[in-house]
């Protein structure tokens, strides 16, 4: 059983789908593991070290040649990779919704595509859920980002030349991604608020010390959707939350997004005219910037300035904390393989929960149900 780990190629993706902390577990189960020359260097990690943990280091056509799984960060072009043995795995972040042309092309190559995004969110697939590592590190980030662009300090300082207020926080969307922003924020030393449309958060706010900011009276909105997720708000509470945070909004020094509903854009929480009610020299960051954005005037890979206010939309946030984030995903990634490896059979054997659930392409079709819908 060959494992090949590929150098990512697409645009500002700095991480990489094996450590060799992974390497040395994959090969104790009796993996042969082939690495792509470079595939760690921008994540901090030497072809040199992958050696020592026992993999092969080599060129794309040396890494891929009779590979029976491929991982990766992003799926890889399906066009770059002759050589792989049919019917081989390709397992990584395939953002299927997006990429429908390129899960067609796996399909016709004959592989089978695993959708590590499509993880079901159960208590068994923690450890191999990526969207929750590398959202919690994007939470982060998201702070921090806010910290660098924000023209002042954080904390409250009381000096002998007088106190400087502590920065009001607001945090909109109360995921993985929304709680350590929050918890964050909150190390730093600002006044922490945040809001989601599901209820069940209130007690996940107030459990970090931050203030809930919901709608109340508006009768059978509980914001639950599948999988952990938020589902898609009524008009009567779209307007009753919107309302609300207009309020809330234009008293805050920091804003944070990170509202996604999958397979869809992103919702719009933020507009213009709530931008226009932000103090110059505020900062808003936008987690979903690359799924159309939860604010208005937001743009992918910029900082824009409007009316003063900062507009944060960096692209692929875990990737700008490339070393942790390639740790958490290549941990992941052992985690969901392992679980399943079969030692009688010398590989992973997938049952039908998990298998059926991330398993995009099989016998040269699309065969996942959120596909054919």
């Amino acid at each position: 059983m060959k494992i090949a780990v590929l150098k990512e190629q697409a645009d500002g993706e700095r991480r990489v789908s094996a450590t060799p902390e992974t390497v040395k577990k994959f090969i104790a189960l009796g993996a042969v593991l082939a690495v792509e020359a470079g595939a760690g260097e921008t994540a901090s990690i030497a072809d040199a070290a992958y050696s020592d943990a026992g993999a092969s280091v080599g060129d794309r056509a040396a890494t891929l040649a009779g590979a029976d799984i491929v991982l990766g960060v992003q799926g890889p072009d399906p066009a770059s990779l002759d050589g792989v043995t049919p019917g081989a795995w390709i397992v990584a972040s395939l953002n299927p919704f997006a990429e429908r042309a390129r899960v067609e092309a796996y399909a016709a190559a004959g592989y089978e595509a695993l959708a590590m995004e499509f993880m079901p969110r159960i208590t068994r697939a923690q450890s191999m859920d990526i969207l929750s590592s590398q959202s919690n590190l994007s939470g982060y980030k998201a702070v921090l980002d806010a910290a660098a662009e924000y023209g002042r300090a954080f904390p409250m300082m009381m000096t002998a030349a007088g106190t400087i207020s502590a920065a009001k926080a607001f945090v909109m969307g109360v995921g993985v991604a929304g709680l350590q922003a929050i918890a964050t924020a909150r190390r730093l030393g600002a006044q922490v608020s945040a809001t989601d449309v599901r209820a069940a958060t209130r007690e996940q706010i107030q459990s970090l010390g931050a203030k809930p900011i919901f709608v109340e009276n508006v009768a059978g909105i509980e914001g639950e959707g599948t999988g952990g997720y938020a589902g898609e708000m009524s008009p009567e509470y779209q307007a009753a939350q919107a309302e609300l945070v207009s309020g809330h909004i234009a008293k805050q020094d920091i804003v944070i997004t990170t509202a996604l509903i999958p397979g869809r854009a992103a919702p719009r929480l933020i507009s213009a005219a709530q931008v226009a009610s932000m103090k110059p020299g505020s900062v808003i960051v936008d987690l979903a910037v690359e799924q159309g954005g939860n604010v208005e005037g937001s743009v992918a890979g910029e900082v824009v300035v409007v009316n003063g206010v900062k507009i944060v939309g960096h692209r692929n946030v875990p990737s700008r904390l490339a070393a942790d984030a390639s740790a958490l995903f290549s941990r992941n990634l052992f985690n969901f393989l392992n679980a399943f490896w079969d030692k009688e059979a010398g590989r992973p054997v997938l049952d039908a929960e998990i298998g059926d659930a991330i398993r995009l392409t099989q016998g040269g079709k699309i065969v996942n149900p959120r596909l054919l819908a």
